[in-house]
């Protein structure tokens, strides 16, 4: 019988020297330190003190001295069971929604109108731009009061000017759905601006060669945004659209100087004007204070969704470790 060698088994891989993990500085933190402070003394105390009253039975008594009575959850109690608040609630999200799309896609359009156009218009289109959003709020509402006016608005005499078009002192503010859409005008025309000038930052980015390479391919221009232009401004448009979200939900002073104007009824209250109304016509701050809380956790759960997505895509991936072995066995098996 003829002895077989044995097998010879492949030499044993030499041991990695462990990895040092790089020993992260505390220099950013400490100069984080002092902001952080700030902000938690700014913001932190004025919700501590907000859910404290939430708490409480605070009206004008207690403005004058008297001690608070301690609730609990009464007040939430009283909120969640009021059909008044649902109806508040709808109105402001379908509103906060409509006001956040119809403005994320005007800007969209404007900016790229600002590239595919030439310097001079360009600059014209950022000017007036730039003057409308710097434009003071109350000074803005009281022109668009006007525009809007029953007896003396520009409005209603362009409008009465069509032929087949009666809009003879017709009243804006006089009825719910008018009276948002006069708000809704008002809104997207203060925020287009900041959504337009950031998503043009955005599509500065772009490579000009690779849109020029689709066109040559024969993709439309509605095909060149889809595929390429807005995968690569996707994170500005999530952005800019979480922040018009929380804007919106929280418009307060467009809704009220049109009140002031129109009717006050509580047809056409927001979540900021049911809030302020509770506090300073029905003195209950208690109320008040719980109203704002559950405004606060609304408007997490409505942004939730954006700022995970973000921080996914911020997370960095880790790749599968390899040892030295597995990546020449892998060499071997391409051999």
């Amino acid at each position: 019988m003829s002895a077989t060698a044995a097998p010879t088994r492949p030499a044993a891989a030499p041991p990695q020297p462990p990895v040092r993990r790089k020993r992260r500085s505390r220099v950013p933190y400490l100069l984080l330190t002092p902001a952080v402070l700030m902000l938690l003394l700014g913001m932190g105390y004025p919700l501590v003190w907000q859910f404290v009253t939430s708490t409480q039975k605070f009206g004008l008594a207690q403005q004058f001295g008297a001690a608070p009575e301690f609730v609990g959850l009464g007040n939430f109690t009283k909120l969640l069971t009021d059909p008044a608040l649902l109806a508040v609630v709808t109105r402001s999200i379908a509103f906060c929604l409509a006001a956040a799309s119809v403005t994320v896609i005007v800007g969209t359009l404007l900016a790229l109108l600002m590239t595919a156009v030439g310097k001079a218009v360009r600059l014209t289109l950022q000017i007036a731009l730039l003057l409308a959003w710097a434009m003071p709020v109350v000074a803005a509402m009281t022109v668009w009061i006007w525009l809007f006016d029953r007896r003396r608005g520009a409005i209603n005499y362009m409008l009465d000017a069509i032929p087949g078009v009666n809009m003879y002192r017709f009243d804006w503010l006089s009825s719910p759905m008018t009276f948002f859409i006069v708000a809704l005008v008002i809104v997207v025309w203060m925020s287009v601006p900041f959504v337009a000038f950031s998503i043009y930052a955005g599509l500065t980015q772009v490579s000009e060669e690779v849109l020029e390479a689709a066109a040559l391919d024969g993709a439309s221009g509605a095909q060149r945004f889809r595929h390429i232009i807005a995968p690569m401004i996707r994170p500005v448009l999530s952005i800019v659209l979480l922040l018009q979200l929380i804007w919106d939900l929280r418009v307060f002073t467009q809704i009220t100087m049109l009140q002031d104007a129109g009717s006050k009824s509580s047809d056409y209250d927001v979540l900021g004007t049911y809030i302020y109304k509770l506090a300073t016509s029905s003195q209950d701050f208690g109320m008040a204070s719980a109203f704002s809380i559950l405004v606060l956790a609304l408007t997490i759960a409505l942004s939730w969704f954006y700022i995970r997505s973000l921080l996914r895509e911020d997370s960095p991936k880790e790749e599968a470790p390899t040892t030295n072995g597995s990546k020449k066995l892998k060499k071997g098996a391409r051999a």
